[in-house]
Order: structure tokens, then C-alpha cells, then sequence
């Protein structure tokens, strides 16, 4: 098993739609021993079934990286049950729902801190934060999205955060390089999760990627999962700093795929199916 040996903690699951219980789910088939963090008391209740089955029941820990003493207990209570981790899974982002809508332009410094605090800065201080307990060889994983390369309706402030999270994997992958250390970000394709639920329009966003993406569908949990397993695995032991996409392809496309009518006017075709 590829994961045989290999224990790590997962932050950011908020239930088994969530792309951080996929790429859990994949450690855990394939050998991991794993934690799993909650937010809240709210998320701890949902939580507990999906540690029970992702065998982990006694390592659910709290943290909200935006207390520092939760990060640091969460040190403490890996330490204690694990001594040293391989891997750690950071799959947290947040944006107020005033940075997802209206004008860019518009958005507060308020929104704007709490954003990249929660979505950026988090990863940096939980890596600060866990460095010492990390073994040999340890990966990191964030993930990110195309909205921080390229412009995304109502993806707005979060594009923002999401850019300054694929560099910020740059960087710490070369920090922690001379260390052993990788680091490197998932980009997965509109899945639908709780946090795109925020994401004005999201069905069509679905329905665009589908339409437009060379292998001409939407990715799953499963898929995202599997190549999040390899990034943590030693099969990706020499890959760090990378933005790792897992779309069907779609962030190739430099022009939508249209069809046009007896008119001449362009129609899109959803899955072969003209709208």
C-alpha cells in the first residue's frame, strides 16, 4: 500500500463532499494512519462518524487557525499520539460573502484581512507551528483554485487569496526545501462542496467546465483525492512547488469550444447537448 506507514493530520473536512475527506479518504485506503480537525463544537458533531470511519475517532482535534493556541494544541496532541508526521492537508479558505459578490472594487480592508488571514496566512503558521514534529521526507498539501490564476465570475476576493496561496507554496516550498520538506497546492475543478455553495452561479460554472474541458466532464471527490494521495506519497518525492491541476484539463483552454449554427451563431454544447 503506498501510504503503508505514513500518518498525517487533515485540516479542513466539513463532510464527505468536502475535497479534504476525498484526498483523507485516499491516505486512509491506501495505509495512512490519520487526524482530522473540526472548527467548532457544530462541526465536531458532523465530524465524529467521519473519523469513525476514516479510523481516526480518538485523534478528531479541535482548531481554528485564527486562534494561535489552537494550532499549538494541535502540535501538542499530534506529538503525543503520533511523535512525528509525514503529511499535512491544509484545506481551509475563507472569504465574507461581501467579497463574493458586487464590485471588486467595493470590498473592505476588513473582508479583505479576514480572507487572506483565514486562506493564506493560516497555511504559513500552521507549517511555522507543526515544523518541528514533521519527519524526513514530510509533504505539505494546499489547495487552490483557477480563480487565482485567471478571472472568475463571483469568485472575486477569493481569487485574490487563492493567488497569494499558490505563491505562498512557492515560497515555503523553497524555505523548507534543504529541510526534506515539500509543499505544493491542488487546483481541482468546481466540485460541489460547501464552500462553493457560497459561489454565485455555480451551476453554470459546472456546466461550463464540463463543456469545455478536454476530457469534457466535471472531476469528482475521488479523482481530486487520488492525486492528492500522490502528492503526499513518496511516488511524488521530487515534486515541490507545484500548482498541480486536476480540472479534465480545462486551465489548458485558451478558447471556449463552440459549435455554430445554419446562422453562423455560436451555440455551446453542454456534454453534446446544445443550450
Amino acid at each position: 500500500m503506498i501510504m503503508k506507514g505514513k500518518r498525517g493530520v487533515v485540516l479542513g473536512i466539513a463532510n464527505k463532499k468536502s475535497i479534504a475527506y476525498g484526498i483523507a479518504k485516499a491516505c486512509r485506503d491506501q495505509g495512512a494512519e490519520l487526524a482530522i480537525t473540526y472548527l467548532n463544537e457544530r462541526f465536531e458533531k458532523k465530524l465524529a462518524p467521519i473519523a469513525e470511519e476514516l479510523g481516526c475517532a480518538e485523534r478528531l482535534y479541535p482548531c481554528d487557525v485564527s486562534k494561535p493556541e489552537e494550532i499549538k494544541a494541535l502540535r501538542a496532541s499530534l506529538e503525543k499520539d503520533f511523535g512525528k508526521i509525514d503529511f499535512i492537508v491544509h484545506s481551509i479558505a475563507f472569504a465574507p460573502k461581501e467579497g463574493l459578490s458586487g464590485r471588486f472594487m467595493d470590498i473592505s480592508k476588513e473582508a479583505f484581512d479576514v480572507a487572506m488571514d483565514i486562506s493564506v496566512y493560516s497555511l504559513i503558521e500552521v507549517t511555522r507551528e507543526l515544523k518541528p514534529i514533521l519527519s524526513n521526507n514530510a509533504s505539505i498539501l494546499t489547495l487552490t483554485y483557477y480563480g487565482g490564476v485567471k478571472y472568475i465570475p463571483n469568485y472575486n476576493l477569493m481569487g485574490v487569496a487563492k493567488a497569494a496561496l499558490e505563491m505562498t507554496t512557492k515560497y515555503l516550498a523553497e524555505d523548507l526545501g534543504s529541510d526534506g520538506v515539500r509543499v505544493n497546492a491542488l487546483s481541482a475543478g468546481p466540485i460541489k462542496t460547501l464552500a462553493a455553495a457560497g459561489i454565485g452561479d455555480f451551476s453554470f460554472m459546472l456546466k461550463w467546465n464540463a463543456a469545455h474541458a478536454p476530457l469534457k466532464r466535471n472531476v469528482t471527490i475521488e479523482d481530486v483525492g487520488n492525486s492528492g494521495m500522490y502528492l503526499l506519497s513518496d511516488l511524488s518525492a521530487a515534486v515541490t512547488g507545484e500548482i498541480h491541476y486536476v480540472d479534465g484539463g480545462y486551465n489548458i483552454m485558451g478558447m471556449p469550444a463552440v459549435e455554430f449554427d445554419e446562422d453562423s451563431k455560436p451555440t455551446i454544447a453542454w456534454n453534446g447537448e446544445s443550450n
